[in-house]
């Protein structure tokens, strides 16, 4: 069997936490209840008014390409 839908997305997420860092912010996957992603938000991107175009157009796009069947993420407090 393939690696687990955790794994899978906690390395997309690995991919793109660079991107998020280097704007001093950070991702956390939080947990994955049926096929939606949910994450928590860090540093800079609290309260950052693009981190919900970051969420969707990066974070979202970048884990829907590795793990397709993945339908959103969200962001959690």
């Amino acid at each position: 069997m393939s690696e687990s839908l955790e794994k899978r997305v906690e390395a997309a997420l690995a991919e793109i936490k660079p991107q998020i860092q280097a704007d001093g912010g950070d991702i956390d996957l939080v947990a994955i209840e049926n096929n939606i992603v949910k994450v928590r938000l860090r540093g800079a991107c609290v309260g950052c008014p693009m981190s919900a175009l970051t969420l969707k157009a990066g974070v979202e796009r970048a884990i829907k390409q590795k793990v397709p069947e993945i339908q959103s993420v969200e962001a959690v407090q």
